[in-house]
């Protein structure tokens, strides 16, 4: 088996990983702040709180955290055939 298809599968899983905590930070931050009564809701800029949390905190967070587990777990990985050697 080609090296870069475990390569591939591992970073592959850990796109999933990423989209789960991703989906999560955003669905706890919506339906968690977002589920009370509109009249009691806090504004944090301008934005209700579940809003700016769910929408605007938790892309920053996912980009940084995109940036480190590229930085830290993916490798390059050659796209052309190995040289058999």
């Amino acid at each position: 088996m080609d090296s870069r298809f475990k390569i591939a599968h591992k970073e592959a899983w850990i796109g999933v990983g990423l989209v789960i905590v991703n989906f999560a930070l955003w669905y706890g931050f919506a339906y968690g702040l977002g589920s009370g009564d509109p009249t009691q809701y806090t504004y944090v800029f301008g934005f209700p709180a579940w809003f700016f949390y769910s929408c605007i905190v938790t892309t920053i967070v996912m980009i940084v955290l995109i940036w480190l587990v590229m930085k830290l777990f993916f490798t390059e990985v050659p796209l052309d055939g190995e040289d058999e050697q």
